[in-house]
């Protein structure tokens, strides 16, 4: 967009949503097109130019919410509605989309919530695209004590939901620091590793790591179409040798069993993270968007290093079908 563009944007989304306008309305004030305008509308939610804060204390408490809690012995449990939608193949993209956004604004409301509780929280993050949408959706706070630390290595894909990006965007939104770990996601070797966790600049970012506040994490599934495979961070030989070893799924490049339990695989001896034994001293907040997460999201639960999960309604509802 162009910087007119973007003036244009920002004035349609302060008619539309503050002044109250309708699209009609909102395209006359500006001379352009209702169609022009509700595209600028969209532009602006995705962007996170415009977020959405929903007071989940007026909803009442959905019973599916206590039932997780007391399954998984969380502290709380957050789940938005359910959008019904159906796993299926056709509407997988369209249904994922929504599922991250529904779950970045929830967290966005929770992050925003501590930190205008304490100011100089130091918030641990992950990656991945709900935790990107948690950082689009992260608006109306300042915080210029807090401090945001990635968890894991931080020289991943180019992307925007990459840990730097994450501590980046989340530092600027609030006008807090940020840091990062400045290193590979995954290791070339054991040996790699041991050398890039020396460095001085890596020491200090794990210490400021392992005391952080509270820590924002989500799971992925082990398939072909998880984001580890469609990054081309792990090949699909890798992907099919941890399935071999039991792996059912990652957080922050740490693979585990259907029981919560890392598993002895190669690639676990040369992710740069913070382990489970790290993670279960710290508060941890689970981010889960998308039915299919549901199998990896129980397995991570069971781990018990998880403290807090905020969940999409459909995702809830497929993971405490899962039973026990």
């Amino acid at each position: 967009m162009s910087e007119d563009d973007d003036e244009l944007m920002v004035r349609a989304a302060w008619y539309y949503y503050v002044g109250g306008f309708n699209q009609e309305m909102t395209a006359a004030r500006l001379g352009l097109t209702r169609a022009r305008v509700n595209k600028m509308l969209s532009e602006a939610r995705e962007s996170g130019l415009v977020s959405i804060s929903i007071d989940h204390q007026r909803v009442g408490v959905l019973p599916l919410e206590d039932t997780l809690s007391a399954r998984f012995n969380l502290d709380f449990c957050i789940s938005t509605p359910a959008f019904g939608f159906h796993n299926t193949p056709g509407d997988s993209e369209v249904r994922k989309q929504i599922a991250f956004r529904a779950v970045g604004v929830a967290a966005a409301n929770h992050l925003k919530t501590l930190l205008s509780d304490n100011g100089t929280l130091t918030v641990g993050t992950g990656w991945g695209r709900t935790i990107e949408q948690m950082t689009l959706q992260l608006a109306g706070v300042r915080a210029p004590h807090a401090r945001f630390i990635s968890v894991m290595g931080s020289l991943t894909a180019n992307n925007a939901y990459n840990p730097f990006e994450v501590v980046h965007s989340l530092a600027r939104r609030t006008g807090g620091q940020g840091f990062f770990l400045p290193v590979p996601f995954i290791a070339d070797s054991i040996d790699d590793r041991k050398v890039l966790l020396s460095q001085r600049s890596v020491v200090k970012a794990m210490e400021i790591a392992k005391t952080a506040s509270v820590c924002i994490i989500s799971a992925g599934e082990l398939t072909e179409d998880s984001l580890l495979r469609r990054q081309g961070m792990i090949s699909s030989v890798e992907l099919e040798s941890l399935r071999s070893v039991g792996a059912v799924g990652d957080t922050n490049g740490i693979f585990f069993d259907s029981e919560g339990r890392q598993v002895d695989h190669d690639l676990n001896r040369r992710t740069i993270a913070l382990g489970f034994m790290e993670l279960k001293t710290l508060p941890v907040i689970l981010l889960i968007a998308g039915q299919e997460k549901a199998m990896a999201a129980k397995a991570l639960l069971r781990s018990g290093i998880v403290n807090g999960l905020i969940i999409d309604g459909d995702a809830a509802a497929a993971l405490d079908a899962l039973g026990p």
